[in-house]
């Protein structure tokens, strides 16, 4: 079973409009209501290949209740903890340039902590959790530490969706998959990069010190995966980006799912990246009619490294 971990959910309030202008009324040429979490979207990818999982994180209020309806209407098996407070409500609007808007999330105590956990009571060696996304501000620190610990206990694998320390924390215990972009990688290491085997020889570090795979997004150069065994490198697909947003969720989705069933790296870096441009190329997070429409259009070739 695939596990994914969305702990501040959101209701993803979309708008578009030609332009927005400050201190001004602005009319919407189109607006929509969508339930959001970079957990939930990997859940979504995963439902798309048929592959099943379960998701899990805190939902609370009637914000909660319509993001709880929106995805079991879609299919979803939802295993979210209640809680006594409103699951925020985030704005994302799409003028000349993409703006968003982020409420910081519900507090959650200490007993709606305890209840959450009963869902990963019974993990075996065969389940991968996917953590992503931001904490809510009341959740300590130490809380995918804390779940890491759970999964090492039982054996399982982890992927988590993070950069910066709490990346640096979670490499020693060798996550199935990380999933930096380029940006994100130079950041991490704090340097530049002038070249593809810059960030090819940054991603071998990465897998030195402790992650099983390591995925690379460059957004329009395409994207990287490096194993143990050799790099791999795709260019991007060709298509209109509509929608950044969930782009590196679906990738995860995409490449986990796939992983689950193959244990084929090459293979699920491939579904990774259709997924992924399948999610860009439309408003919300993609279909699986997307998806196998994508796909022909990876080409992947194994690089002297």
């Amino acid at each position: 079973m695939i596990y994914t971990i969305t702990v501040n959910p959101s209701i993803d309030y979309v708008v578009q409009l030609p332009q927005m202008t400050l201190g001004s009324v602005n009319r919407l040429a189109h607006t929509a209501k969508l339930p959001g979490g970079k957990g939930i979207n990997v859940s979504q990818i995963l439902n798309d290949l048929d592959q099943p999982n379960k998701a899990l994180g805190f939902i609370g209020g009637f914000t909660g209740t319509f993001i709880s309806d929106a995805l079991k209407a879609k299919g979803l098996d939802c295993h979210f903890t209640p809680i006594a407070d409103d699951t925020r409500i985030n704005v994302k609007i799409h003028a000349e340039e993409e703006t968003e808007l982020n409420g910081a999330g519900p507090d959650i105590t200490a007993k709606e902590i305890e209840a959450f956990y009963t869902e990963l009571a019974n993990l075996t060696p065969n389940d991968v959790v996917v953590m992503s996304g931001s904490l809510a501000p009341s959740l300590p620190d130490s809380f995918y530490y804390d779940i890491i610990q759970k999964v090492e206990a039982a054996g399982a694998n982890f992927v988590i969706d993070t950069t910066g320390e709490a990346l640096k924390k979670t490499l020693p215990s060798h996550p199935l998959v990380v999933k930096p972009n380029n940006h994100e990688l130079a950041d991490y290491y704090h340097t530049t990069f002038n070249s593809q085997a810059d960030i090819i020889a940054a991603g071998q570090r990465m897998l030195a010190e402790g992650a099983q795979h390591v995925l690379i997004s460059m957004a329009g150069d395409g994207g990287l995966l490096i194993t143990k065994d050799a790099v791999y490198f795709s260019p991007a697909p060709k298509g209109q980006v509509i929608n950044s947003v969930g782009a590196g969720d679906s990738m995860i989705g995409g490449f986990v799912g796939t992983f689950a069933k193959t244990h084929d790296a090459v293979e699920s870096f491939r579904y990774g990246l259709a997924c992924g441009s399948a999610t860009a190329f439309s408003e919300d997070i993609a279909t699986r009619a997307k998806i196998d429409e994508i796909l022909p259009l990876i080409n992947i070739e194994k690089l002297a490294h």
